[in-house]
């Protein structure tokens, strides 16, 4: 009977720890997006992003945060005198290292892969590269147990238009809950 309460307070304490280990949340906010390069004139378009969001703790005061979300990004482009908003629909995945700089403030950073899903502009030209390959990295402060905000900066380093030298680039504001 000793063996079978010391298996249970053990197998108690090993759950515990792992629902420690491992988070999912959600998360959603607005995106500040423009392209970066010298062939095209481009003013930024604000939009938004949604997704999930999950935490692996590795120590005390660092762990892997891998997300999957969609975002739409773009601009607004101005070709020859004429301007019109091209966005980009994404799939993005960043896995990024989080580092604990205290108890509730956060830094983080890491590589992003985006996958184009849809491409809507006021012209017929989709002529966006379906693959983007970006590094981003920004700060998080998590309220309480559940929630949190976060802010980032993504910079694209593969070219988003196949007939421009354009890359993305974006501010995300966010705010999440975390179960």
């Amino acid at each position: 009977m000793k063996k079978v309460i010391l298996f249970a307070v053990l197998l108690g304490s090993i759950s515990s720890m792992h629902a420690q280990m491992l988070k999912f949340g959600l998360k959603a906010g607005i995106n500040y997006a423009n392209y970066t390069g010298s062939d095209v004139n481009t003013d930024a378009i604000t939009n938004f992003h949604a997704g999930l969001v999950s935490e692996i703790k590795i120590f005390e005061n660092f762990a892997l945060q891998p997300e999957l979300y969609y975002s739409t990004q773009g601009a607004e482009v101005d070709d020859l005198g004429e301007q019109f908003k091209n966005e980009l629909g994404y799939i993005s995945i960043p896995v990024l290292a989080k580092f604990y700089l205290t108890d509730d403030l956060s830094l983080e950073l890491g590589p992003q892969a985006s996958f184009l899903l849809s491409e809507r502009n006021e012209v017929d030209a989709n002529d966006s590269n379906s693959f983007d390959f970006a590094v981003a990295g920004g700060l998080s402060y998590k309220f309480g147990k559940h929630f949190f905000v976060q802010g980032r900066y993504g910079l694209g380093l593969t070219e988003a238009k196949r007939d421009a030298d354009v890359k993305n680039s974006v501010i995300q504001a966010s705010v999440g809950f975390m179960f």
